[in-house]
């Protein structure tokens, strides 16, 4: 039987990933290819690298795209961990001009909220009912919020304040490695989000993921927030398997 195909980007702030997507089971068809971000990772630069990717995969039907961004009909409003002249691009004109399609065949999404949309669709079904946080921990901090699995686009969640800093500055997967933190000590700083954020939102279930989600078992056993936690069970390829599963849909928030 031949699988349903899809293809998604997930643009970071340190590389872009692409890979051919079974749609009907969400697991990548062959490897994907990653490409780090360019430095500075304007519009131009970062659709040349998505046009390799593309072209690398001979990829010609519709795709998705993930930005570290709040993107709204297709336009970047804001820029994490990009260049800041992504504030105001029509993404979705860039990039169908970029790779010679038509603006239907490119579905642009946050990041997090892709990741979220691949969880609510191949993960565990628990995930679907009441109040689900995602929240991807990279370069910064993402976040999807889910709704009996209807998303709320665009929720900003990393860039809450605790402790009087930008909760991603402190928690997010790049300032453990910046900082050389242990898991333990790391978890202690995501353990203070997670109880900030909860308090604001309540929610029956926070999945976290990102990079970091391979190695769950180091540091989410050390949380104490009421919340559950569990592990994205893409881990860090729920971007572009959501991405992939938008586009074929005709998605975009």
């Amino acid at each position: 039987m031949t699988a349903t195909r899809g293809f998604g980007i997930d643009v970071g702030g340190t590389g872009i990933k692409g890979a051919l997507v079974d749609l009907d089971t969400g697991e990548f068809i062959g490897d994907r290819l990653r490409i780090d971000t360019p430095h500075p990772a304007t519009p131009e630069a970062v659709a040349d690298v998505v046009a390799r990717i593309v072209e690398h995969f001979e990829w010609d039907g519709p795709l998705g795209v993930t930005l570290p961004a709040v993107v709204k009909k297709g336009v970047a409003q804001t820029a994490a961990n990009i260049d800041p002249s992504w504030i105001g691009t029509d993404a979705d004109a860039l990039f169908a001009e970029r790779l010679g399609r038509s603006r239907e065949d490119v579905a642009m999404l946050n990041d997090a909220d892709a990741a979220g949309m691949a969880e609510m669709r191949f993960g565990d079904p628990a995930a679907r009912r009441g109040v689900t946080a995602l929240l991807t921990f990279g370069t910064g901090i993402g976040s999807a919020l889910f709704d009996d699995g209807k998303l709320t686009p665009n929720t900003e969640f990393g860039h809450i304040e605790v402790d009087g800093h930008d909760a991603e500055t402190k928690a997010a997967a790049s300032a453990k490695e910046r900082e050389e933190l242990s898991y333990p000590d790391w978890a202690v700083r995501v353990d203070r989000y997670l109880t900030v954020l909860e308090n604001l939102i309540w929610p029956d279930l926070f999945i976290v993921g990102g990079g970091v989600s391979k190695k769950a078992h180091k540091w989410v056993p050390l949380l104490t927030n009421r919340t559950p936690v569990v592990a994205a069970s893409l881990q860090n390829n729920a971007g572009i398997v959501g991405a992939a599963a938008a586009a074929a849909e005709g998605i975009e928030p």
